[in-house]
């Protein structure tokens, strides 16, 4: 029911989004006699405002169609190498000479929280000049049909494995957040059967393994609530519009107002700025917070098992860290793995990852040896700033690109 509100209310501001969005363009495009009146300034930036409140966020474009190798410009192209039912493998394919000496091969483990593959645009820029990319473009729930079975948090590790075995040996793996714990579990399966497609090395970033550490207002939430409350309160059915009809679902939209109610000021100041910035005429401010807001709004629907397995598995019995996560009837052990180097990443102020929940991996691969793993906490860093912005194109992602190189 719920679900189906929600798409009424979209049905209800879709033509005002559109009313709002000519609006906009009638007080201010130079072709219109209404942009040079008086009040025309203020007419566009209320009209804009009231437009990017109401409308609809799709998925955004990769908008990496070029990057930079041994300084001169390439070609980027986006290909899709590998398909499954819930996710996509796609592969940032760089126009670069076949005889030139290959870049590490790093598959980027995009989370499985809300937001599109996209949110790591920064995170892909940044490593596309040194490495040879591939990203997992996990896909809407709401856009799966019902038919092509159920998606397990278990299924998640299958896919992890499945794509490392594909890409091969001397891949490099970076987990951003969510993914650390099935990338670590899957690492660990293919470690204890020696698996030769175990990646080189593993860089983990701001993720849950261990959600006892530090734990936050996410990982309270997960706590003080029952398994039951989230399976009665949260978990919806897709609409009949959409290709995943009669599907349950965690509905992007519910994680989105998840995301705002952790700091509602912040946006509200955020919006407020907005709207000055246009009374300016501050573009590039005012375009800074496009960009940031067409993803931050753009999200996708989980598949209700997943969901509801990572809230009992990860934040509520802590399975990884106490070694009683079983699949396929196997017991997930991180003391297997020995081979594969370890880089865990942390912000010093993340509000998501707790300090010491992803440090935890170094305790638990414990038969990887001491000089194989490398820690970092990122000062003044919240979680965002870990894989995009200044710090991790100066500062982070220098040292991945080392750490990745020497193992």
């Amino acid at each position: 029911m719920l679900y189906d509100l929600h798409e009424l209310q979209r049905a209800f501001l879709t033509p005002l989004a559109r009313f709002t969005d000519s609006g906009s363009l009638l007080f201010s495009h130079p072709y219109s006699p209404l942009a040079y009146t008086p009040v025309s300034r203020h007419m566009a930036a209320t009209y804009e405002l009231l437009h990017r409140l109401g409308k609809d966020y799709e998925k955004p474009a990769w908008h990496l169609d070029e990057t930079e190798v041994d300084g001169q410009p390439v070609e980027v192209t986006v290909e899709t190498v590998l398909q499954q039912p819930f996710c996509n493998l796609i592969h940032f394919k760089r126009a670069i000479p076949a005889n030139r000496e290959p870049d590490p091969r790093v598959l980027v483990v995009a989370p499985l929280s809300g937001h599109h593959a996209t949110l790591l645009r920064d995170t892909v820029r940044a490593l596309l000049p040194n490495h040879d990319v591939y990203v997992t473009d996990w896909i809407d729930a709401r856009m799966v049909p019902v038919a092509r079975g159920p998606f397990h948090l278990n299924d998640y590790v299958r896919y992890v494995r499945d794509f490392l075995r594909w890409m091969g040996p001397e891949t490099h793996v970076i987990s951003v957040c969510q993914p650390t714990v099935p990338v670590l579990a899957a690492v660990s399966l293919m470690a204890a059967d020696d698996d030769p497609c175990q990646p080189r090395s593993m860089v983990m970033m701001g993720g849950p393994i261990d959600a006892r550490e530090s734990p936050t207002q996410v990982n309270k939430l997960a706590t003080t609530k029952p398994y039951s409350w989230f399976e009665d309160t949260v978990i919806h059915r897709v609409p009949s519009r959409y290709p995943g009809a009669g599907r349950r679902v965690y509905p992007g939209f519910l994680q989105h107002t998840g995301f705002v109610a952790m700091n509602p000021d912040r946006h509200v100041q955020s919006h407020y700025d907005f709207y000055l910035n246009l009374l300016r005429g501050d573009q590039e401010d005012a375009e800074s917070h496009r960009r940031f807001y067409d993803e931050y709004n753009a999200v996708l629907d989980l598949p209700a098992e997943f969901y509801l397995d990572t809230i009992r598995i990860v934040f509520q019995e802590y399975r990884l860290p106490c070694k009683t996560w079983e699949i396929d009837g196997r017991i997930v052990d991180p003391a297997a793995i020995s081979k594969v180097a370890l880089f865990t990443i942390e912000g010093e102020l993340d509000d998501i990852s707790g300090l010491g929940q992803t440090r935890a991996a170094l305790d638990l691969c414990s038969n990887v040896p001491e000089d194989r793993k490398e820690h970092y906490t990122a000062p003044n860093c919240g979680h965002y700033g870990i894989f995009s912005g200044r710090r991790w194109r100066q500062t982070i992602c220098p040292k991945i690109a080392d750490f990745i190189r020497r193992a």
